[in-house]
């Protein structure tokens, strides 16, 4: 078995970003790992030319009717059993040159591991924001409501993340599914607060990340963190604490309660978006769904 991968999976439209993110592969300081690649819709030939190098990675693809979920679980499945650490990265981000370095060297005592993300725009230009840990929380916290372990900042030890699979067909943000089953599991998690990666805001991304949130973002991201809490619970395999699925399970009830009083009313779902827009401030992803800041709104008779 190998020491460590790199994996990532590329995907129509992400082509123009390839270049540069190939580059920063190559400025690792730490040049020691195997590179894999998952196809989801794309040639080889696609993407190598996008690169403008032959990456020499080993290359998994996807079937036709694979959603995103099964691209990934595919190209998982066969990197868990080959490297006993596995680095994820997004393709359409930019790596830190010590990005390899420092996850190789957290995952020496962590289970798992994320960096923060320096926020950049389309062309790559940074926005003077960084997605980060809110003060004083420890990383396992933010679970299983929000989520600060993306596929382009974090690191598992293949062990845990093969405790973690399968990644559910269904499963709209693989990220989060595989983050919160480590969490279940008791994975050591550890944050580093140095952003290591560039993250790209634009009209790809899954989820939107700090503000201004609009009343339909709310409304749809309420409805993906309900399904996405149900499927984790729908799986009660591996040696899950009781303690923290019955975290999960207050937190369905409660996004649940946020439904019914906030996002179904028109009215209170105005009142709710003009009151988030103002004092967000918490750079996860999903934080904007049922904010512990407004929880008043739902919670109170």
């Amino acid at each position: 078995m190998g020491e460590l991968a790199l994996y990532t999976a590329v995907y129509p439209d992400v082509e123009p970003y390839l270049r540069d993110w190939y580059r920063s592969v190559e400025k690792q300081t730490d040049p020691g790992f195997e590179l894999w690649i998952s196809l989801d819709g794309l040639s080889v030939d696609a993407v190598v030319a996008a690169m403008g190098a032959d990456p020499g990675a080993a290359w998994v693809s996807g079937a036709p009717a694979d959603t995103p979920a099964d691209v990934r679980q595919r190209g998982l499945e066969r990197v868990v059993e080959s490297c006993s650490r596995i680095v994820l990265v997004d393709s359409d981000d930019i790596l830190c040159p010590t990005r390899v370095q420092a996850a190789r060297q957290a995952l020496d005592s962590a289970d798992v591991y994320a960096c923060a993300l320096r926020l950049v725009d389309k062309a790559g230009r940074d926005l003077g924001q960084t997605m980060s840990l809110p003060g004083g929380l420890p990383a396992e916290e933010v679970l299983p409501s929000g989520n600060i372990f993306g596929l382009s900042n974090t690191a598992y030890r293949s062990d845990t993340l093969r405790r973690c699979l399968p990644i559910p067909t269904a499963a709209f943000a693989p990220d989060w599914y595989l983050a919160t089953k480590a969490w279940l599991n008791g994975a050591r998690m550890e944050f580093d607060p140095v952003p290591r990666m560039s993250y790209r805001r634009h009209g790809r991304n899954m989820v939107a990340v700090g503000p201004p949130y609009s009343a339909e973002q709310v409304r749809r991201d309420t409805t993906r963190v309900l399904e996405h809490f149900r499927l984790v619970l729908l799986d009660s395999s591996g040696e899950q604490s009781a303690a923290r699925r019955e975290k999960l399970w207050r937190a369905l009830l409660e996004t649940e309660t946020f439904l019914r009083k906030v996002v179904l009313s028109p009215t209170a779902l105005a009142d709710y978006v003009s009151r988030l827009n103002d004092i967000a401030v918490d750079m996860t992803w999903w934080s904007h769904v049922a904010s512990p800041a407004l929880r008043k709104m739902w919670s109170s008779p």
